[in-house]
């Protein structure tokens, strides 16, 4: 594993270390850390740092989607130009080009249901080559981001005692 690998997978568990906790666990020099980060900032490699929330614990409502996308294309447009088209719509919080029975998966996240709903079949449905939508709401999340969520409790089966 190189340099740039070893704090990518620093910065991937936790973007919140300081420069000198990354260059102790990578063995290196923290202006070498520096030094990374800035190239991988200005590559584009790292393109940006979020936070992982888990909507749950807030006392608002926020429903987020997973939707199938299949598409038609024609000669002049492109996976890409239906994917930067879709992309630009700020509920759009990912928008992945897949295998399988479809062919993009999108991810959308809104203040209700009935936002979320509006927002696939007034912008996103009436894109030519979209020939259909398939959504599937988020009813529960586990794990985002490798971050797994929960209660807290290792273990919630009933102990048995004699």
């Amino acid at each position: 594993m190189n340099s740039r690998e070893e704090v990518l997978g620093v910065l991937r568990e936790n973007a919140r270390q300081s420069v000198e906790d990354i260059a102790r666990q990578t063995d290196m020099d923290p202006v070498e850390v520096e030094r990374i980060i800035a190239e991988l900032e200005d590559d584009e490699v790292l393109r940006g740092y979020k936070a992982v929330v888990d909507w749950d614990q807030l006392e608002h409502e926020r429903v987020r989607a997973a939707v199938e996308l299949n598409v038609t294309l024609d000669r002049e447009t492109s996976y890409n130009d239906v994917a930067e088209r879709i992309a630009k719509f700020p509920m759009v919080e990912s928008l992945h080009l897949v295998s399988g029975d479809y062919d993009f998966l999108m991810e959308v996240e809104g203040a209700s249901m009935s936002r979320v709903s509006t927002f696939i079949s007034e912008k996103v449905a009436p894109v030519p080559e979209i020939t259909q939508t398939v959504t599937h709401y988020v009813m529960e999340s586990y794990k985002e981001q490798g971050i797994v969520f929960g209660d807290g409790e290792d273990d919630d089966r009933l102990s048995i005692s004699p």
